[in-house]
Order: C-alpha cells, then sequence, then structure tokens
C-alpha cells in the first residue's frame, strides 16, 4: 500500500543542515516533512562532530594529568577505552532524542526511509514497512557527505577505515597511519596519539591544514609532532597491501622523489569527503559539478525551480555550522526571502591541543586578491592566563584592510574555537581594530590576546613592544 502525503516543504536529510531547516520551516508556520534514512542528526552528531569532541576531551585531561609534574603516580594513569565508548553512544542517544523531541514538538513530520525523486516536487520514500509518496512545493536537499576513498585505497570497514568506524574500535591499535592531515586527520590523531597509539599522518601537500594560515598550520604541526605525532608532508600514496596483521602502504615522497614504505596495524581515510549526490545525479547529472557536488546559486537554489540544496552536499568548508546556517536561508529563501551566504564569514575550527581557529582572509589570500593588508601577532607568551596555564606555544593573528577594517582572524590556542566568536561577529559587521583593541576583556582570559593583537596592528599594544 503506498500512502500519500502533501506538505509547503520536503526535506531530504535530517543532518545539522536538514534538521535545522525543518525547524526553521516550523517557525515559518509551513507544514514540513523530514526524510532520513539513517540517524537524526546525520554524521555530525553520530559519527563525526560529537563522539570526535568527546573523545578529544577525555583524552586531553589524560594528557594533561600525564604532563603535570605535580600530580603524584601519573605515570600509571590509564584511559579506560570501553568506557569512554559506553560514554559516547550514551551521549548520542541523547542528543537525537533531543532533536526528535524538538522536531515532534515542532510539528515537523519525520519520515524514515530512503529518498528518490519520482519528479523535481514528487519523492517517493521506501522503507521496509512502507512507500510514501510526498507531493511538496519546495525541495530542500540536505543529504550530507561521505569519506573520499584513493583510487588504490578503499575502506573495508576492517583494516581500513573511514573517521565513522574508526570511533567505534573495541580497543585503540597499536600502530594507525592516517591519510590526510585536514581537521579530521590531526583531530583523530590526536586521540589516538593520546591512548598509546603510534600515528603517523601522511598528507600530500606542503602542510598540514591546507587553506589555513600558514604560519599557524605550520607553527600547530611542529607542536604535535613534539605530542608524538608523526606527520610527514608531500608524501603521495601509490599502493596498498592489506596483510594478515596490518596494512602496507608505498608510494613517492615528493620533496626527495624517493619512494616510500610503512606498516600499521590500521589505515584512516582522512583525505576529504564525497558528496551524497546520486539522488540527482542519477536523475539529471547536470545538477553536479566538479567532485559530485550539487551546484547552486547565491540563494541556494539548483537548476531545478523550487529545489534547493544545503551543506555539504553543495561542496566548500564541509562544517556542521555551515550547513545549519545554510539550512536556515534555504527555507527563508523558499518562502520567498533572498538570503546571501557569505563564506567569508564562515568560522572553522580544529579541536587539537592547541586548536586552531580562523575567520575571514589569511594574510596569503588578501595579497593575492590586491589588497595590501596590514597584519598584527601576538604570542601567548605575552598573555598572563597563558603563563598561568603553561599553554604559551600560541599566536594569535588578525588581518586588517588599509583603512583598519577587520577582515580576518586566526587563533592558534586553548579555546580557540570559543574565542572565535567575537572575530566572526567583527569581521561579519565590518569593525574595525580600534572596536576590538578598546573593548573591555575580562582579566586574566585568553581572550584579553584579541584585545591586544587589535591594539598592536595599530601600534598601542599595552603588553608587547610596538613597531
Amino acid at each position: 500500500m503506498i500512502k500519500r502525503e502533501k506538505v509547503d516543504t520536503v526535506i531530504i536529510g535530517a543532518g545539522p543542515g536538514g534538521y535545522v531547516a525543518a525547524l526553521r520551516g516550523s517557525q515559518l508556520k509551513k507544514k514540513v516533512a523530514l526524510i532520513e534514512e539513517d540517524k537524526v542528526g546525520g554524521t555530525c552528531t553520530n559519527y563525526g562532530c560529537i563522539p570526535t569532541k568527546f573523545l578529544l576531551h577525555e583524552t586531553q585531561v589524560l594528557a594533561e594529568a600525564k604532563r603535570s609534574p605535580r600530580i603524584k603516580g601519573r605515570e600509571a594513569l590509564q584511559f579506560d577505552w570501553a568506557e569512554a565508548q559506553k560514554t559516547r553512544q550514551k551521549i548520542i542517544d541523547r542528543l537525537v532524542k533531543g532533536v526528535e523531541f524538538l522536531l515532534e514538538k515542532n510539528g515537523v513530520k519525520l519520515i524514515k526511509g530512503k529518498a528518490r525523486f519520482g519528479d523535481k516536487r514528487l519523492i517517493s520514500v521506501v522503507s521496509p514497512e512502507e512507500e510514501i509518496l510526498i507531493e511538496a512545493e519546495k525541495v530542500i536537499l540536505a543529504t550530507g557527505s561521505r569519506a573520499a576513498e584513493l583510487s588504490c585505497l578503499q575502506a573495508d570497514g576492517r583494516k581500513v577505515l573511514t573517521s565513522r568506524e574508526v570511533l567505534e574500535l573495541k580497543e585503540p591499535p597499536s600502530s594507525l597511519i592516517i591519510i590526510g592531515a585536514g581537521a579530521i586527520g590531526l583531530e583523530m590523531g590526536s586521540i589516538f596519539s593520546r591512548v598509546g597509539t603510534k600515528v603517523i599522518i601522511l598528507e600530500i601537500l606542503p602542510r598540514p591544514l591546507p587553506g589555513s594560515d600558514r604560519q599557524l598550520a605550520e607553527r600547530l604541526g611542529r607542536i604535535l609532532k613534539r605530542q608524538g605525532i608523526e606527520i610527514q608532508t608531500e608524501m603521495r600514496v601509490e599502493k596498498a597491501e592489506v596483510l594478515s596483521g596490518g596494512v602496507r602502504l608505498s608510494g613517492t615522497c615528493l620533496k626527495t622523489n624517493s619512494p616510500f614504505s610503512l606498516e600499521a596495524d590500521l589505515v584512516l581515510l582522512a583525505a576529504g569527503r564525497r558528496p551524497n549526490s546520486e539522488i540527482v545525479r542519477d536523475v539529471d547529472s547536470r545538477l553536479c559539478g566538479r567532485g559530485g557536488f550539487v551546484q547552486v546559486n547565491q540563494f541556494l537554489e539548483t537548476a531545478w525551480k523550487d529545489v534547493y540544496a544545503v551543506g555539504d552536499l553543495i561542496g566548500g568548508k564541509l562544517l556542521a555550522h555551515k550547513a545549519m546556517h545554510e539550512g536556515i536561508l534555504a527555507m527563508e529563501n523558499a518562502c520567498g526571502a533572498h538570503q546571501v551566504l557569505e563564506p567569508q564569514n564562515i568560522p572553522l575550527a580544529v579541536f587539537t591541543d592547541p586548536e586552531l581557529a580562523s575567520v575571514g582572509w589569511t594574510e596569503e589570500e588578501a595579497q593575492e586578491i590586491g589588497l595590501r593588508p596590514r597584519v598584527s601577532v601576538f604570542p601567548l607568551q605575552a598573555s598572563g592566563r597563558a603563563v598561568a596555564m603553561e599553554k604559551t606555544e600560541g599566536l594569535v593573528k588578525i588581518v586588517a584592510d588599509e583603512a583598519g577594517k577587520i577582515i580576518g582572524a586566526h587563533i592558534l590556542s586553548p579555546s580557540a574555537s570559543e574565542m572565535i566568536g567575537e572575530m566572526t561577529l567583527a569581521v561579519r559587521l565590518g569593525l574595525k581594530l580600534e572596536d576590538i583593541g578598546r573593548t573591555i576583556h575580562v582579566h586574566p582570559t585568553l581572550s584579553e590576546a584579541l584585545s591586544e593583537v587589535s591594539l598592536k596592528a595599530m601600534n598601542q599594544a599595552l603588553h608587547l613592544l610596538n613597531d
């Protein structure tokens, strides 16, 4: 038996972009259906952001305790991986239930099953129990992404893993090779290195965190190496062999043009993501561009009338908070607005120790577009709070245009992910150096560095020598 539903908007995918779009639609008094074939919350809540940040927090507690000379018996401290896995799942379940509760109370119809297009406004949802045909005036695609594979190496769920499987291991491996030194690779490397795994990260490009501020990314790479993570750049993997006891990777070091061969118990694929765009690609491949990402205009509209797309599906920075913001914009535009996404206002963060967070233009990007940026750097060695925490390896950098308007900020510091919000607001509102420099920040806090770096750019720094 086939059921039929008629709604104002149907959203395919209940990850961060999809469920937020559904909630916004409810606020706008629209009848909304939300389709999900796996779990509400998507990759972020179930297999990515949330479980990763829990394990990063737990293992950092362990690492800091082991490093402190004032904790007696620290050498004997052990991490209970099995108990951490139980808690990880409890946290995920709690958050998923919270989102489901909000959807229900806001009147969003949640439908479990796999969606496919009948035509551009008729969606078929198939589950083991039934088939539902949904007719909608507007459609929002939020189907997300999955880990990319190499031509010579595909995930098998046993020896070659994606970030999804590696978080669910029953015990940490003795050795792990991670392919890709982006945010996922560095965060996973931090987790497993802290619990005793020998971690090697291979990156084909010349430095970790490609696209981030060069100075901060290179400094973070050196810090992580001192923490025991081996990061090898300009390494091209060309062959993989799954052995009885592990995996052997071989290829070419592009720095020296010499061959390499490495073995480990497990390999983690963290070299980018692929969009889950089959739902439209199988119907009309013209909707997809390079890499299979769905193409949209500035209003998040696809080439199909009244069909929008958001999140990882459309490329750009593959971030949950970007997807959430786009979900809101797409729903509002589906209701008649003309909201435009401003990519330079999207912050990012890498949850290593220290964290790296960024928003707006880097120094290099500003120069490439013809600006003559004013750049100022404040080392955490001059921060009273950082000295008190014994975490002084970081830097705070600010980028302004010639008129002093803040166009970028880059933070390598504990709690950088929390500090970047202030600078995101500054970039979004076009604030000037003096606006941040003369804003009173609590003392002693790491956030004082934001004021100091702004004052430094005006040669008014109080805790550094000025030029």
